[in-house]
């Protein structure tokens, strides 16, 4: 459960994601810590995540009491492969600006994680915001529509047949009807938003997407 709750501001947009994989409430001080949430939730390969989830306290040279609140832990879906992430996040230009006073609560967090097996990760817009968060933007809402689970299987179905294809390609395959395609695009989406048909999210989707059988 995160250490401490987040109080709303006037200077940055606050909240709580929706979010199946947060231990405890996804709340968020940034849009750029929410939009890392939504890559969080979205990624196949994270299991789960924790927002604020430690309080690191030490005495600094002065005898001055100082404590430190990572953003977010990240426990992975194969431990075996990924350590856990104790993770920063920050805009680059916060980083530039706040660096002598950043620096020794990032050494404190490395050597949180380091003595617990974990990896202290800074992750800034560079990391978070590209194609995969617009994907993910537009899919992780498909994630939990009501769609007929006969479309589902009949647009899988198809896509293991044709094995490599497009999303225009293969509505073409289903319907020459405009409206029809519109009531069956769905399941696409969803197919691919649950990672069960391959897709680029190193690239803008689009219709004419390369999509891929996973069989």
């Amino acid at each position: 459960m995160p250490v401490r709750k987040i109080k709303k501001n006037y200077r940055n947009v606050t909240g709580v994601s929706s979010a199946t994989k947060a231990i405890g409430d996804a709340q968020f001080e940034s849009t750029l810590e929410r939009d890392f949430i939504r890559l969080a939730e979205f990624s196949p390969d994270i299991a789960k995540f924790e927002v604020q989830p430690v309080k690191i306290s030490w005495v600094d040279a002065t005898g001055a009491e100082r404590t430190y609140t990572p953003d977010v832990l990240v426990t992975f879906s194969n431990p075996e492969i990924s350590k856990p992430w104790l993770c920063e996040v920050k805009y680059r230009a916060d980083l530039k600006k706040y660096w002598p006073d950043l620096h020794p609560k990032f050494i404190r967090g490395i050597r949180y994680a380091k003595q617990r097996g974990w990896r202290f990760r800074l992750i800034t817009e560079v990391e978070i915001r590209g194609p995969e968060l617009e994907a993910a933007k537009f899919l992780l809402p498909f994630r939990h529509k009501n769609i007929p689970p006969r479309q589902v299987h009949q647009v899988l179905n198809l896509v293991e047949e044709l094995k490599v294809t497009t999303p225009a390609a293969l509505l073409a395959n289903i319907s020459s009807d405009p409206y029809t395609q519109a009531e069956w695009i769905p399941a696409l989406w969803l197919l691919v938003a649950q990672f069960r048909v391959g897709i680029n999210l190193q690239e803008p989707l689009s219709m004419t997407s390369r999509i891929w059988s996973l069989e």
